[in-house]
């Protein structure tokens, strides 16, 4: 269940709100209610999946050659991070 809040924003904001969210084919109350999931999201998962990208990236072929029957073939172009 949700609970509705309400907030007052000029309208030159709301009028923003309104252009972005239609550029990004969603509502308003999915932008702000994404900008509130983020405002109380936990600091250390800041930067954590390009973190993990990386680690992929640096450590694929210590895997790979660990793993041989699990490697990705090497056209795999989702193995890209």
């Amino acid at each position: 269940m949700s609970k509705q809040v309400t907030i007052r924003v000029s309208e030159e904001l709301h009028a923003e709100l309104k252009q972005r969210a239609q550029a990004q084919g969603t509502t308003v109350t999915a932008l702000i209610t994404e900008a509130a999931h983020n405002a109380v999201r936990d600091p250390r998962l800041d930067g954590a999946a390009d973190a993990f990208r990386r680690f992929v990236a640096e450590n694929a072929a210590d895997f790979d050659a660990a793993f041989p029957g699990d490697a990705p073939a090497a056209e795999d172009a989702s193995r890209a991070a």
